[in-house]
């Protein structure tokens, strides 16, 4: 005779909780080729994109920037947060753009079809391999443009090899995490760091002074 202890009615439903939530979880996540299905309308400019983002935000890896931009591409707003959640679930990644999407702009539930479009340079550790982290963005940003009434756009990468749109074949090498952001700067000109401004609303301009 063998003796032991039956497992108990209360670890038996916490067993199945948890297999419920992994699988869960994995339903969260987009594929690469589901991602290149869903129709998302490329970037004009990504490079001035990314380039302004950088520069506002200066995110360091497990940043997530998420701006909205205008039907003329142009920032309407923008924010940038630390990743919280412990795994790489695409509803808490909704949730957290959601809060901060409401924080900088009004929703648009009321048009017909979406005018803004929603994009997300997340700053991440690693390659420019997609991974399952890049998956449940994805699936959280479509999800929180949805709720939110924006067109889901772009989902960039910033890792120490450069930046690079995913789904889209789009890339370079800099602004990184291995290096500054840079500032343009015309011939003859010098430029000091952009003057941000909180909340919405673009970069504002650099203020410019001749070179003596």
């Amino acid at each position: 005779m063998t003796l032991g202890s039956a497992p108990s009615a209360a670890s038996a439903v916490a067993s199945s909780l948890l297999s419920a939530g992994s699988a869960n979880r994995s339903t969260r996540v987009l594929e690469p080729a589901e991602w290149a299905a869903a129709g998302i309308p490329l970037l004009r400019s990504p490079r001035e994109v990314v380039d302004g983002l950088h520069e506002r935000h200066r995110p360091t890896p497990g940043t997530a920037v998420v701006a909205v931009l205008d039907h003329e591409e142009r920032l309407a707003a923008s924010a940038s947060f630390s990743r919280r959640a412990s795994l790489a679930d695409g509803w808490e990644f909704r949730n957290a753009l959601l809060v901060h999407l409401r924080r900088v702009v009004p929703h648009d539930l009321r048009r017909r079809s979406p005018v803004r479009t929603a994009v997300l340079l997340y700053c991440r550790d690693g390659d420019e391999q997609w991974t399952d982290e890049d998956g449940a963005w994805m699936w959280g940003l479509r999800d929180a443009c949805t709720l939110h009434g924006l067109r889901c756009g772009a989902y960039i990468t910033l890792t120490r090899a450069g930046w690079q749109v995913l789904g889209e074949g789009r890339g370079g090498r800099r602004p990184s995490t291995a290096a500054a952001p840079h500032v343009r700067t015309d011939a003859g000109l010098t430029a000091g760091p952009p003057a941000l401004r909180s909340g919405t609303g673009g970069l504002d301009m650099p203020r410019r002074t001749a070179a003596r």
